[in-house]
């Protein structure tokens, strides 16, 4: 009966190699890829993504929302996606959001038709961060898009390009996330104008799964068919998580409602319900 002998040292570390060496490339891939995701989110808070206020952190998920709207005329406009999806972090500063499918609108009104929106996209560029024991602060640059693919006029009439700026800062359980940013449309420009978005959220960590906040989500209109207007919701939520699934897989759900705030405004109530996976 032969005898099996021990690896030691060198021997050891060039068997390990040969080992790895014959894992699938892909595997490597992905691993390489996860080990960057971590480290790149150790650098900057662990606060989770607001409702409606897009998160200055870079965040790797997939993620879908649903949105009943209570429209001006008393109909309903419920949203299918919300322009969420997949969110990736392709390398240690920057991140892309992709909608994928689009959203899908259903018009409780007979005279429109029911349809996908727009393709949207987002891409994210960390400026600079820090976590929790350094400072818990992070600022972030955006550029948001849109191509006009909506079905039935359930889009824009032209492509919007959109950049922004948003920050956050943490204080103890307490923390704030804003977001600033001007929309501008390549066609169309006398009709849809150069509208100013500024979202902001407070939240504060209640236990390790709550997070309750409130949003303040306004809209300044300038130029367009709404020019000098301005519109301000309220937004009163909920999220909870990151509930663990299996290894970096997560849960985090989030439910909350807009509620018009200011004479005009394009809907008076929004139900918004947020399913997200982290991995």
């Amino acid at each position: 009966m032969k005898r099996l002998v021990p690896l030691h040292g060198r021997a050891a570390r060039f068997v390990l190699l040969a080992l790895l060496s014959c894992a699938p490339v892909e595997a490597q891939f992905i691993a390489r890829w996860q080990e960057r995701v971590t480290q790149t989110q150790a650098e900057q808070p662990h606060w989770v993504t607001p409702l409606v206020t897009v998160t200055p952190r870079l965040e790797q998920e997939f993620r879908f929302d649903v949105l009943r709207q209570e429209m001006s005329t008393g109909h309903q406009l419920v949203n299918l996606g919300a322009g969420k999806g997949l969110e990736l972090i392709p390398s240690s500063r920057l991140e892309i959001i992709i909608a994928a499918p689009p959203a899908y609108l259903l018009h409780h009104n007979p005279e429109i038709k029911d349809g996908f929106g727009d393709e949207t996209f987002l891409l994210k560029y960390r400026v600079l961060s820090a976590n929790e024991e350094h400072g818990s602060y992070i600022l972030t640059l955006f550029l948001a898009g849109s191509i006009p693919t909506g079905s039935y006029r359930n889009g824009s009439v032209a492509a919007v390009v959109t950049p922004m700026i948003a920050a956050g800062k943490g204080f103890r359980r307490f923390s704030v996330q804003s977001t600033l940013g001007v929309s501008l449309p390549v066609d169309s420009v006398s009709r849809l104008g150069h509208p100013v978005a500024w979202n902001t959220a407070f939240q504060y960590h209640v236990q390790r799964f709550l997070w309750p906040e409130l949003e303040v989500n306004s809209t300044f209109f300038e130029g367009g068919l709404n020019d000098g207007k301005k519109q301000t919701f309220l937004t009163p939520g909920l999220v909870i998580g990151r509930f663990p699934l299996h290894n970096r897989l997560a849960l985090t759900l989030g439910v909350g409602m807009q509620i018009a705030a200011t004479h005009f405004h394009t809907f008076d109530h929004n139900l918004v319900l947020s399913a997200r996976l982290p991995f």
